[in-house]
């Protein structure tokens, strides 16, 4: 290899050094490269075998290389869902020592997918909705640490499955400012950012026939801003009422525990008659349900994920096991339901899903089967149907291997939630 390789990497792994860094990424061999679904960028980006697992490798500049990689790494510990940030490689030279571009390497998110491989014929109106939900909640996330994105966009994002819904993640901090907080107007410009490059991108799927026809982008990309707005006055908005009302204190934490956040410190200020209360929420932080569940089982899952499952575990324990306390009841469901479930998938399936979304849609598979047969169906018979009838069916999520990666990939066919619906 010509040049001095310059490799700065978060982590430690020889493999690295075995890449072919000598040639541009656009010519690298097949043995090397991994056959996955991504989305469009302004850059070339390949996925590439490494040690066991699967890394993103994205030709750019060497001070777009570095400080993103940086950037991703300071959003990373300030918990914020974003790809993991693994290495950036500089002082690349080809065979004949001429220069080429340095390239920011980040860990392949297992079960995600960019927005144009989630749907299977069409894109629906109601998988199109829930993208920018998840989109706009992420956004909250990114300002509430004054975070400026610049680049808000379907195709800088990506998703992994949630129960029903998809959790949104950061693929693109090549644009982004931190700062201590956000003004008003910088808001108002992601968020305008954000609903011209979603109409954008759905306008393009409806061009070439790849929507529904209800689907009116405009419409969808305008959702953005009026779920972002919802959740940003929830989040953050004051709220007055008469001291009698001390239960609205309660009902203002639970509705934002409902919305998946935290309240880490409560602004609680009474007037001078003591005839009025006004709250504030000082602290919020995502992720209630989540930590929960995994302090209660040890079990890491996305956020409504957590609550479908604690949902399950809370109903396991008023039914039969109201007489111990939560953490025993939670080991004990963990033991007899959540794991021989997950034990029942056969291997080769194994890929499919994350195990606790496959919970979670086999709980909703057994309630569609107890309600169209009226009767209360047995665990283990709705975990051999839904393997039969659902999880066969679908795409493997871990690795989807097919098509093959180029600069752009086109669309994937991926069964959504509503195809495994329609088929039960």
């Amino acid at each position: 290899m010509s040049g001095s390789l310059n490799i700065t990497s978060a982590i430690v792994d020889p493999a690295l050094l075995d890449l072919p860094w000598n040639r541009p990424l656009d010519t690298w061999p097949d043995e090397n490269i991994a056959a996955l679904p991504k989305g469009i960028s302004r850059h070339l980006v390949r996925f590439v075998h490494l040690s066991g697992y699967v890394i993103a490798i994205k030709e750019t500049s060497l001070e777009l290389a570095r400080r993103e990689y940086e950037m991703l790494r300071t959003l990373q510990r300030l918990d914020v869902p974003c790809v993991d940030p693994l290495a950036v490689i500089t002082n690349r030279t080809d065979e004949d020592g001429e220069a080429l571009e340095a390239v920011l390497i980040t860990r392949h998110l297992k079960f995600s997918l960019p927005y144009r491989a989630l749907y299977s014929q069409t894109l629906r109106p109601d998988t199109a909705t829930r993208l920018v939900d998840a989109l706009a909640v992420l956004l909250v996330r990114l300002h509430m640490i004054g975070f400026f994105w610049g680049d808000v966009s379907l195709s800088n994002t990506l998703f992994r499955r949630d129960a029903g819904s998809f959790a949104a993640y950061l693929v693109d901090a090549e644009t982004g400012q931190l700062y201590n907080g956000l003004s008003n107007g910088q808001r108002e410009n992601d968020l305008e950012i954000a609903r011209v490059n979603i109409a954008g991108e759905l306008l393009d799927l409806a061009a070439g026939g790849r929507t529904d026809e209800s689907l009116d982008p405009v419409e969808v990309s305008d959702g953005i801003v009026a779920a972002y707005r919802t959740l940003w006055v929830e989040l953050t908005g004051s709220e007055s009422f008469a001291a009698s009302e001390r239960w609205r204190i309660n009902e203002r934490v639970e509705r934002l525990n409902n919305l998946g956040f935290d309240i880490e410190e409560l602004a609680i200020k009474t007037d001078d008659s003591g005839m009025q209360v006004r709250i504030q929420p000082k602290v919020v932080d995502a992720g209630h349900h989540s930590r929960r569940l995994l302090r209660l089982t040890g079990l890491d899952a996305q956020e409504n994920q957590a609550r479908r499952l604690l949902n399950d575990l809370d109903s396991y324990r008023a039914t039969t096991r109201a007489d111990l306390d939560e953490e025993m009841v939670a080991h004990e469901w963990l033991a007899t339901v959540f794991e021989p479930v997950v034990r029942a998938i056969p291997k080769d399936l194994k890929g499919r899903l994350e195990p606790a979304e496959m919970f979670h849609q086999m709980l909703e598979h057994r309630w569609y089967m107890s309600q169209n047969e009226a009767r209360d169906v047995p665990l283990a018979e709705a975990i051999g149907s839904y393997i039969d009838t659902v999880l066969r069916h679908r795409r493997d999520e871990a690795t989807m291997i097919d098509p093959p990666t180029g600069a752009f990939t086109a669309p994937t066919d991926v069964i959504d939630e509503d195809d495994w619906r329609a088929r039960v």
